[in-house]
């Protein structure tokens, strides 16, 4: 098990636990892992993170490797540049949807794409041993990329049909988040012709607008912005821009699943017998929908490291968390908001329907989720008391406990918070609302014992 790395990246409390020292010793790690650069260093808008840049790319310099810096761009924008301009690896420092006290860096390597947790091992093996490169006699180089943003857009707009959406003259909502999906989406829309309205566009690392995690409870704006403009959809992104929530032309918010759904068929659609990438928390539906168009679904353990890996690994076309991270291959293997913005215009530019009408089309689906903050020891007890009583259920990921093939509750420790998450899906709301009630009383009381 990594020690520092955990869902996504290495996360902390920056200076306390993710301190100046810490940071540049795991850079000195990471730098090693690579071996040569040049290295591409991107950041999100916390207050740490110009600072945070300067150690890493001194850090880097101090053994010879050149970088450049990309400035402040959403997280896939960073490893987009990487893949598409051709450096050795990219470090992108943001904390994505966690709290303002935050920061935290995540390594990309030269594909483009998060590295794999067997490299995440590797680095923290170097790391615990100080097997770092030695200092270099001749210093390496920091200059400034200029052709991240650029290059990100251009990539986006070549897998849509740009000049039908342009002809539709779209309205679009953007709860930016006060995120780092600020200097690229609002420019994207521009691009294709749509009107963007603008919710919390100034970059602020203390994310005063609605904090840097979108959720059904803090887009109520967004739904109202909607409405009152009449706009075909809203989209909210999170702190550092990879993910994204959608709300429908009627102020609806769509959870994750459901957006996914609507986007993998419209990309279906055009590519069957094509592979679909999701976790174990997402809904049953995907595989219900992928059957239609003689694809499949491959399954993995919660994180979009997981999805991304097995994306490359299998050639799979889309990949996606119900948390809102959406993933297309022939772009990127990787989350990107902008990239599921570009494509929710592509499909609503392809059908003279509705937003709200396209999703009504849907096979029904009822999922949700909460949290309990939760310390390492509770979590380890919850998991094998509720594996005791319930012994037939998959341990590969916390615990999935399957009821029958519309009902499932799984409980995961989170990989980024002192926090355990519980995600359900049920046949109905009634049933849904029951089985939350059920699992949040008996987790809470095996905490309590």
């Amino acid at each position: 098990m990594a020690k520092f790395f955990g869902t996504n990246g290495i996360r902390g409390v920056f200076p306390d636990d993710f301190s100046l020292e810490f940071i540049h010793d795991m850079t000195l790690s990471i730098g090693t892992y690579f071996e040569k650069g040049p290295i591409l260093i991107g950041y999100d808008g916390r207050e740490s993170s110009p600072l945070i840049c300067k150690v890493i790319t001194s850090t880097l310099n101090s053994v010879g490797i050149n970088c450049k810096i990309a400035g402040l761009v959403p997280t896939p924008c960073l490893e987009y540049a990487v893949k598409s301009l051709g450096y050795s690896g990219g470090i992108m420092i943001t904390a994505s949807h966690n709290p303002p006290q935050y920061n935290g860096i995540k390594p990309a390597g030269k594909d483009g794409v998060e590295i794999s947790r067997e490299d995440e091992l590797v680095i923290e093996d170097i790391y615990f041993k100080k097997n770092w490169l030695p200092p270099s006699k001749k210093l390496g180089t920091t200059e400034e990329e200029t052709k991240a943003i650029e290059t990100y857009l251009t990539g986006i707009k070549s897998h849509i049909d740009s000049q039908l959406i342009e002809s539709k003259s779209f309205k679009v909502v953007l709860d930016l988040g006060n995120g780092a999906q600020a200097v690229t989406a609002p420019d994207f829309c521009k691009i294709v012709k749509c009107e963007p309205i603008l919710v919390n566009e100034t970059i602020d690392g203390n994310f005063p607008g609605r904090g840097s995690e979108p959720t059904p409870q803090n887009l109520s704006i967004l739904s109202k912005t909607v409405i009152e403009n009449k706009a075909q959809f809203g989209i909210a992104f999170d702190g550092d821009g990879d993910r994204s929530i959608f709300c429908d032309n009627l102020g609806n918010i769509l959870t994750g699943d459901r957006s996914a759904l609507i986007l993998i068929q419209h990309i279906l659609t055009k590519n069957p017998d094509s592979l679909v990438v999701t976790c174990l928390n997402s809904g049953t539906n995907t595989e219900v929908l992928t059957e239609k168009y003689n694809s499949k679904v491959i399954r993995t353990k919660v994180g979009s490291v997981e999805v991304s890996r097995k994306m490359l690994s299998t050639n799979a076309l889309i990949g996606f968390e119900e948390n809102g991270g959406f993933m297309f291959g022939d772009h990127n293997q990787v989350r990107d908001g902008c990239m599921s913005l570009a494509l929710m215009l592509d499909l609503l530019s392809n059908t003279s329907n509705s937003l709200s009408e396209e999703i009504s089309k849907l096979p029904p689906s009822f999922t949700t989720k909460d949290k309990i903050p939760c310390s390492s020891e509770d979590t380890k007890k919850i998991i094998l008391s509720l594996k005791d009583e319930y012994p037939q259920s998959d341990t590969s990921d916390g615990i999935k406990i399957i009821i029958d093939s519309k009902n499932w509750v799984m409980i995961r420790p989170s990989g980024t918070e002192p926090i355990i998450r519980i995600y359900a899906e049920s046949e109905s709301h009634e049933k849904l609302e029951a089985l939350m009630i059920q699992f949040l009383r008996k987790v809470k009381s095996i905490i309590s014992r």
